[in-house]
């Protein structure tokens, strides 16, 4: 990918937030995306909600009847506050503002930019194919916590088979056409089709490893699911 355009990664906020704050995790990952940036690369980073907005949904669930659109909003909170706390790790390198508008481009001279949640019915998923045609990215690293891609559910299926490369017909025949709030999967079913439209590639690798997003950066061989 050339280095005028943007690394757009979606970060998952089961990294960021996978119970407490994982500072551990956000300090590496810094370092990473710093050196980088050294090396003449920029990233637009999208963040999710993690176990902030789980615990914001099922405490508002357990208090009252709440429809999707409420917990959405939850959700959508919950990545902005992350967002916030992504800038400020990144304060000398990053845009000013939380991008929460994916159709408004921003005219960012810094390296790093940061975007979030946008509206109820969208995932951070969607946002990230729409910023990718917003910034003209050639990829989406979508960072979470498995190394794969899964033929089904590993959770369920202990012979579950990993796949490095599958099409989007393909890959959408696995987590169809539905998207809901909280829903497991490995990219968002409504994006799926968005990204497939756009001929988008999209790259899914365990965030954990941030050794293999290196690779990824550098690139290098690296573990993970190219979906293109």
């Amino acid at each position: 990918m050339p280095t005028k355009e943007r690394y757009i990664i979606s970060l998952g906020g089961s990294l960021i937030v996978p119970d407490e704050i994982d500072v551990k995790f956000l300090r590496e990952f810094r370092a990473i995306i710093t050196r980088e940036v050294a090396r003449g690369k920029k990233f637009l980073l999208i963040t999710g909600g993690g176990k902030t907005s789980r615990r914001y949904s099922d405490a508002a669930q357990a208090l009252g009847q709440l429809n999707s659109h409420d917990l959405d909003w939850l959700g959508i909170h919950s990545t902005r506050l992350n967002g916030h706390l992504m800038r400020t790790i990144f304060r000398s390198l990053a845009h000013g503002r939380v991008v929460d508008d994916p159709a408004r481009r921003v005219s960012a001279k810094e390296p790093v930019i940061i975007a979030a949640g946008y509206r109820p019915g969208w995932s951070t998923d969607y946002v990230a194919v729409l910023l990718a045609q917003k910034y003209q990215g050639q990829a989406v690293v979508n960072l979470s916590n498995i190394d794969y891609v899964y033929d089904r559910d590993p959770r369920k299926f202990k012979d579950a088979t990993p796949i490095k490369n599958i099409s989007w017909a393909d890959f959408r025949k696995i987590v169809g056409n539905k998207w809901n709030p909280g829903l497991h999967l490995p990219f968002d079913p409504v994006a799926s089709k968005l990204a497939q439209k756009m001929k988008l590639k999209v790259v899914v690798m365990n965030g954990k490893n941030l050794p293999n997003l290196k690779n990824f950066l550098a690139g290098k061989k690296f573990e993970g699911t190219v979906i293109s």
